[in-house]
């Protein structure tokens, strides 16, 4: 009995892939060429596009779960590892990524990974993130890239936001971002005085205006209305949860009149440090091809904060235990938050009767008084700022070394915020 028997008498019954055998003949047809040739044996391997791909995703989700990235939508655009891939893949101007540097920004925020791209590839965004998070460049840099240059026949990005400070500081950031692309932003302070300085050709001006609801709908409501929308592409609102609340605070009836007089195509993003149903909900409806994102898990607070529940037994007991925190060395500077414009006045005046140096800010405080109030603390003259938590939603301090609820928080959204 040869080997061929043996072969034959083991192998029996047994079906051979004929891909494989082919695949085999191949490798083997080619090995024998380059021996003949150069004495070497080259091997080449088929490899799967679809595996290629499967193994492509796996990745992209292993680096959203390490930076804590989650997102929902279709054809989700891959997140970005660093500032130059902006330039490569979407040809953003190298000024703005060099802007974003000039920032302290040394490489994108888990935020700013996912939402730069989708904004980019013109998606509608849903996206919660915490806090300090780097959410309002997440959406400057996008639209700014978007528009590219200015074009002076009117507004082309909307941004809505609650209150006149953070409107100033999405100004501020705005401006350090778009240094040296010629793109002009505009940041309603008086309506008056708007109407007045720019006239009829209030919108051709400027290519990115940022207000708060009220202010806009006032200007619109006029007889000879300044302001259009006709141009308008995107329509950015943030803070999102604070404008879609119920309650005498809501601006979503003042969200529908602006919405109505917007470009039909207009493109849309909300941003919040929290997640709510209602703005949830209004997104689905509303908002084409959305996607989703969270950074972390939702309305959680941020995990390196050290935080502190004291208990003081009664009202008295809350100006006591602040009183001791001073005797001990307060970490300044420091950020306290009261329920309403009545207690911060009531603190203010305990506090600066102790010889803190203390300074408020509230509704019925002058826009004046309260621009100084927040640049003095910026550059550390004030060490303690008394504020109600609609006053400091989504402001952005830099160094604040304590947060105070010296009132109890009236829901866990506003103390995420």
């Amino acid at each position: 009995m040869d080997s061929q028997d043996i072969f034959f008498k083991l192998t029996k019954g047994i079906r051979f892939n004929a891909a494989r055998k082919e695949a085999n003949n191949v490798l083997s047809e080619e090995t024998e060429k380059n021996d003949g040739s150069t004495g070497r044996t080259v091997i080449k391997k088929k490899v799967d596009k679809n595996k290629l791909e499967a193994i492509r995703r796996e990745q992209v989700a292993h680096f959203r779960n390490v930076n804590g990235i989650s997102a929902a939508g279709k054809n989700i655009p891959e997140p970005v590892r660093e500032f130059v891939e902006l330039k490569e893949q979407y040809n953003v101007d190298e000024k703005i990524i060099n802007n974003l540097k000039s920032c302290g920004y040394k490489k994108p925020t888990p935020v700013q990974m996912q939402i730069i791209p989708a904004m980019l590839s013109d998606r509608g965004v849903l996206a919660c993130a915490p806090t300090g998070s780097g959410k309002t460049a997440a959406f400057l840099v996008p639209i700014l890239a978007k528009l590219q240059k200015p074009s002076r026949q009117g507004f082309r990005v909307l941004i809505l936001c609650p209150t006149r400070e953070l409107s100033k500081q999405i100004l501020r950031e705005c401006i350090m971002l778009g240094k040296g692309t010629g793109i002009v932003p505009h940041c309603i302070r008086k309506v008056a005085l708007d109407d007045k300085k720019f006239g009829p050709n209030f919108s051709k001006k400027f290519d990115i205006l940022i207000t708060t609801p009220n202010r806009l709908i006032y200007l619109m409501k006029k007889e000879n209305s300044v302001v259009s929308f006709n141009r308008t592409e995107w329509l950015i609102i943030d803070e999102s949860d604070k404008l879609f609340e119920t309650g005498i605070r809501s601006f979503r009836d003042q969200l529908v009149e602006i919405e109505r007089c917007c470009n039909e195509n207009i493109k849309k993003a909300m941003f919040s440090a929290t997640y709510t149903a209602q703005v949830a909900k209004w997104c689905h409806k509303n908002i084409k091809n959305l996607l989703s994102v969270t950074v972390g898990h939702r309305n959680t607070t941020v995990q390196d904060v050290e935080q502190e529940l004291v208990y003081v037994g009664n009202e008295t007991g809350k100006l006591i235990a602040f009183r001791d925190l001073v005797k001990q060395g307060l970490p300044i500077p420091v950020l306290v938050f009261v329920q309403s414009k009545e207690r911060a006045k009531q603190l203010f005046n305990e506090l600066i009767f102790d010889g803190i140096n203390v300074d408020v800010i509230h509704a019925d405080r002058t826009q004046l008084q309260r621009d100084n109030v927040v640049k003095a603390f910026r550059e550390g003259n004030i060490w303690v700022l008394i504020c109600t938590e609609l006053m400091g939603r989504g402001i952005d301090f830099k160094g604040v070394k304590l947060v105070l609820n010296f009132d109890f928080p009236p829901s866990a959204i506003s103390y995420i915020h």
